[in-house]
């Protein structure tokens, strides 16, 4: 069954940033992907997303359904008919929204199930959660910044906003294990914030037989919100090898 197009808000967006050892992150990666490097890095993060009127496109936003979700992104690129193609691989998706796991792999991309602890105001963010299965947890405690600073891959907001930007395009695991599962995020108008965070743990990232000692570093943080969002299916990407 072919997914359908989607449309949402998305109230929250919590980009979470780390740069990676690419030859360590490379083990997490499906066959013909490899890490797309900003000066010897690979860009790896945490997306900590609240969506608002999640609906089928072609239905009325006013029956959307509302939820709070994490995904862990990986910066790829891999060889496509005309070239090299540059996107995001999704090692993991996790979510508190029971229909979005009931949806799962037929109506949606996978997800895992979990339960979220979100405070939040214009300023200040919490989120945390755990999967149900207990193989993902993430706690991170962030406020809005007055200027993106401290990144060693990104010279600027600018700069990091756009690579993002580009990032639109995902592939991840889905239930045929031949393929991937693709998606497009198209929003109305892109614009993020910077964000400083105060502190964030991650057992994805946290993992030393997963990313041994400073091999994972948290680099940036950037936020947006309140941006009309579609998802859109793309054709199942074959896993090669």
């Amino acid at each position: 069954m072919r997914q359908p197009r989607v449309s949402s808000v998305i109230e929250r967006r919590l980009l979470v940033n780390y740069r990676v050892a690419p030859a360590v992150v490379a083990s997490v990666l499906p066959a013909g992907m490899r890490p797309l490097q900003i000066d010897g890095w690979a860009v790896a993060g945490i997306c900590l997303i609240r969506l608002g009127r999640v609906h089928p496109a072609w239905l009325p936003g006013a029956l959307g359904l509302r939820s709070e979700n994490a995904a862990y992104r990986i910066a790829v690129e891999w060889d496509g008919p005309e070239g090299p193609e540059k996107g995001v691989y999704v090692a993991r998706r996790d979510t508190g929204s029971t229909a979005s796991v009931l949806a799962s792999g037929r109506l949606t991309v996978v997800h895992h199930p979990a339960s979220f602890d979100v405070r939040e105001t214009p300023r200040d963010l919490h989120i945390a959660y755990v999967s149900r299965d207990g193989a993902t947890q993430v706690s991170i405690d962030a406020s809005v910044a007055e200027r993106f600073r401290d990144s060693t891959l990104f010279a600027d907001l600018d700069e990091a906003s756009d690579f993002f930007e580009r990032g639109s395009v995902g592939y991840s695991a889905g239930r045929d294990t031949s393929c991937l599962d693709g998606v497009e995020l198209t929003v109305g108008t892109w614009r993020v914030v910077p964000v400083e965070v105060r502190n964030v743990r991650s057992t994805f990232f946290d993992d030393p037989d997963r990313f041994p000692p400073g091999s994972a570093v948290l680099d940036n943080a950037l936020l947006m919100r309140n941006v009309p969002a579609i998802w859109n299916p793309l054709r199942p990407m074959r896993v090669s090898g």
